[in-house]
């Protein structure tokens, strides 16, 4: 199916499931890993992601398309006379879109909820290298979604980023009352489960999904 076809809509549904960034394409492990231990600490920061994904996706749309894939520098320093289209900084720009976004997330925490700014900590500034952040803005690109798709592709990916890290705060809780091996306490049951989560995503493939 070409990509322009796809309704919103659709993009959306998928994302969230069958094409879930974290479990489909195993983006953002570190901060989920990290940060799936405690339900609340979870929601505030898959919010937070939900948040950067949406609007960053959303401006770097506008500014790669508007600007980087029309734009092109035909003068270099020296006389080399190079014709280099700004598309190839779309990495740099992407990058520096998110961690603006970020910095705005940061400060309203600290400004508006001290104990999840405190509880977060390095890992909320550490959202400016989440690769499924920066995942969701370069599929937009290779994928070539139109604005609306690319909106709701981003909004997607972050609730299911939110979906994927709240389930499975929820499931490190109940494994405190569980008999795990030893050698795989920790990281160790993390990664199984997240694998097996990853398995029964895959049961809404029927449903809808997008390549």
């Amino acid at each position: 199916m070409n990509p322009v076809d796809v309704s919103p809509l659709t993009i959306l549904v998928a994302a969230i499931l069958t094409n879930n960034i974290l479990l489909s394409h195993y983006l953002g492990m570190c901060s989920f890993i990290a940060l799936s231990r405690r339900i609340d600490t979870a929601v505030g920061m898959g919010l937070a992601v939900t948040f950067v994904s949406t609007f960053t996706t959303a401006l770097n749309w506008v500014i790669y398309h508007r600007v980087l894939a029309k734009g092109a520098l035909s003068w270099l320093p020296g006389g080399l006379g190079a014709h280099v289209h700004l598309e190839v900084f779309s990495l740099i720009v992407f990058i520096a879109v998110i961690a603006a976004f970020v910095q705005v997330v940061e400060m309203a925490l600290e400004r508006f909820s001290p104990a999840m700014h405190q509880a977060l900590g390095i890992f909320l500034p550490l959202i400016t290298v989440n690769c499924a952040i920066l995942g969701v803005a370069l599929f937009m690109v290779i994928r070539g979604y139109g604005f609306l798709q690319s909106l709701a592709f981003g909004f997607g990916s972050g609730l299911g980023w939110l979906l994927a890290v709240l389930l499975m705060a929820g499931l490190r809780r109940r494994l405190r009352f569980s008999d795990v091996p030893r050698g795989l306490e920790g990281v160790g049951i993390t990664l199984i489960v997240t694998g097996i989560m990853a398995m029964a995503f895959m049961a809404f493939a029927g449903m809808v999904r997008i390549q």
